[in-house]
């Protein structure tokens, strides 16, 4: 694992307390990727991810607040258009990733939906919970554990395996090298900010796919994402004044 491979370089003391946390963090993480995907999989795209953007941006910030926050009234107005532009971002075509066209929105989906974007959100307080001076050693436990959920899924689905092929290696590895930074950068956030406001950018992270996906890939989008994009903007902007 790169964030284990990194650990020993960044520093940082091990605690109980923030080895359990990162445990938690990858647990939820785990089973909410699965769960997205069933729930992509089997249900309509405009619905499940709207939805499950909304759990993942407003749960923790109301996990903020019940845990004492105070952002401020520029921050919370910042809080609201990010939302809405997670929300807008994150609306896509009607048809899901297996290509069935106008899929149903049932109670197997919905449970699927809501689970994957709590899951999602418990990830982000778990991490937020991570005390400073801990370095990347609670993330390496974090996806060490994400990695025992994907894989138990694997065993119990009785899927067959397929490895990736030997060219595709490097790119693996550099995406796993990028995830390290991220989520990294994403610990240190959380402990040298408020969990509210750090959760809700983080929350934005869909705009950043579409935006490298009209730069790098050239793919036009519609006035919706367009709007998203532009939200997505304000909500960064009213939260670096409010802070």
């Amino acid at each position: 694992m790169v964030s284990l491979a990194a650990a020993p370089f960044v520093g940082g003391e091990f605690t109980t307390a923030s080895l359990t946390w990162g445990a938690v963090a990858g647990l939820a993480g785990g089973i909410a990727i699965w769960w997205f995907y069933l729930a992509l999989a089997h249900g309509p795209m405009s619905v499940v991810s709207p939805v499950t953007a909304v759990l993942v941006a407003g749960i923790p910030v109301l996990a903020g607040i019940a845990l004492g926050e105070r952002p401020g009234m520029l921050a919370y107005l910042g809080i609201v258009v990010a939302v809405v532009a997670v929300v807008l971002v994150s609306r896509g075509s009607d048809e899901t990733v297996t290509g069935v066209g106008h899929p149903r929105f049932t109670a197997r989906i919905a449970w699927w939906t809501v689970g994957s974007g709590t899951a999602f959100a418990l990830s982000f307080i778990a991490l937020g919970r991570v005390e400073a001076g801990t370095g990347l050693w609670p993330l390496a436990v974090s996806r060490a554990t994400a990695m025992l959920v994907v894989w138990l899924v694997i065993a119990v689905s009785w899927r067959r395996v397929v490895w990736p092929a030997r060219p595709l290696l490097p790119i693996l590895v550099g995406i796993g090298v990028i995830d390290v930074v991220a989520n990294g950068a994403l610990i240190f956030a959380y402990q040298n900010g408020m969990l509210s406001l750090v959760s809700v950018i983080a929350a934005l992270y869909p705009a950043v796919t579409v935006l490298l996906a009209v730069i790098v890939l050239g793919e036009r989008i519609g006035r919706i994402e367009l709007a998203g994009l532009l939200a997505a903007g304000v909500a960064v902007a009213l939260v670096g004044l409010a802070g």
